[in-house]
């Protein structure tokens, strides 16, 4: 066939385009993953999965919800910046940011576009630093991302913010155009200026909780143990196994002292003298604040979670009792799961939540008596419609978690 010669190119010319190529500085290239999606990571000794199902089918279910949790809550928030739609009217949280930038990062592999996304989540959060401390991020914006209800920060985003950076040293490196471990280093140490009461070594509920009221005060459902830990290993700072410790310590005060028939954890937890107990109603959010309740549905993924990777047993017990008692309350269907406890088991919600049943899943995971319920929640969770940004996020996460794809630092 005849070339047409105005379109026809030297080898001279082909030459200097691929040298012009190569030549274009790294930082503008993304990285393929060192940990793409699915991962398959190998669990503590004695741990269980799902075992009615497949691992091929499991990873599809995964990648499913988060295809569908992306379409649903991953927006553009102007020309390289993505947020996480928290509320219908636009409005997001940093609890929300952080949820976006670990589930991007665990996703990266399946999803080609991950680096892009978790980038312009990075861009974001640097766009709204917190007044009191500008490595961490102010709490929340509404849709004309301009901060409101006061620019200071909330301990469970700066947290995922963090530890997701970790990760995604981990997934692409860090000679980019973001030094993603130097960013997560920032975070953590900020961290720990502004969001950890070093009297007491326990996390504060944000660096604004400096007061009489609020400075002794912590949150269960910030109990991210895992995270401090690979805090600890990338910083260097001995500092955070005073926080672990603590952590620790308290879990096993309120489950011996409060919850020791049903292991649950409240929303928020004050000290008292020297103990510390389950929060008062309306300590700060509503009536059900010494509650299992919104908050604190979130520890039996969090909690487990690092038992499975670590193999720490020191909540272990804590863990189990929770396990052997909601799979009995619910009769092993966890549609019977409510979406809320007092912590002696006394039903305190009025319908079920993904929030809820999904992260009894990972918590099932610590031992094979309990593998039918574990089943159970795995069959109600992959197959749950969407019901809210709080409830599938926690459930993308459960789903990461039980099918055997979550990693650490």
């Amino acid at each position: 066939m005849r070339k047409n010669r105005r379109f026809s190119v030297s080898s001279k010319a082909v030459m200097m385009c691929c040298l012009a190529f190569l030549l274009i500085p790294a930082s503008f290239a993304f990285a393929a993953p060192n940990k793409p999606f699915p991962q398959h990571t190998t669990y503590t000794s004695g741990s269980i999965k799902p075992n009615h199902v497949t691992q091929s089918a499991m990873d599809s279910a995964v990648k499913a919800k988060w295809d569908s949790w992306k379409s649903a809550y991953l927006k553009t928030a102007g020309t390289g910046k993505y947020y996480v739609k928290y509320q219908s009217n636009g409005d997001t949280v940093s609890e929300a940011h952080g949820y976006g930038m670990l589930a991007t990062v665990l996703m990266a592999g399946y999803d080609s576009n991950a680096q892009t996304y978790f980038d312009g989540l990075y861009q974001y959060y640097k766009a709204h630093p917190s007044a009191n401390n500008s490595k961490l991020m102010a709490w929340k914006q509404n849709s004309s991302f301009q901060n409101i209800e006061g620019a200071d920060s909330a301990t469970d985003g700066d947290m995922d913010i963090a530890y997701s950076l970790l990760l995604a040293d981990k997934q692409w490196g860090s000679s980019g155009s973001i030094n993603y471990l130097q960013a997560g280093k920032d975070i953590i140490n900020a961290i720990m200026q502004s969001d950890v009461n070093q009297s007491q070594w326990t996390l504060r509920l944000g660096d604004w909780a400096t007061d009489n009221t609020f400075k002794n005060a912590t949150r269960p459902s910030d109990f991210m143990l895992n995270h401090l830990k690979a805090f600890q290993a990338a910083t260097g700072d001995a500092k955070w196994a005073n926080v672990i410790n603590k952590t620790y310590t308290i879990i096993n005060s309120l489950y011996n002292g409060y919850s020791s028939s049903t292991g649950l954890l409240p929303d928020f937890v004050v000290l008292s003298g020297s103990t510390y107990k389950p929060a008062s109603a309306n300590f700060l959010e509503g009536a059900n604040d010494g509650s299992y309740d919104y908050n604190s549905c979130r520890t039996p993924w969090r909690i487990a979670t690092d038992y499975l990777m670590t193999g720490d047993s020191r909540a272990l017990n804590q863990l189990n009792q929770m396990n052997s008692w909601i799979s009995a309350k619910v009769s092993g269907n966890p549609s019977n799961v409510k979406d809320g406890y007092k912590l002696n088991g006394t039903v305190t919600g009025s319908g079920g939540s993904g929030a809820f049943y999904a992260p009894f899943g990972v918590s099932a995971m610590t031992s094979s008596v309990n593998q039918n319920w574990l089943n159970s929640v795995w069959t109600k969770t992959a197959g749950s419609s969407n019901e809210g940004y709080y409830e599938d996020s926690i459930k993308l996460f459960s789903m990461i978690v039980m099918s055997g794809n979550w990693w650490t630092y």
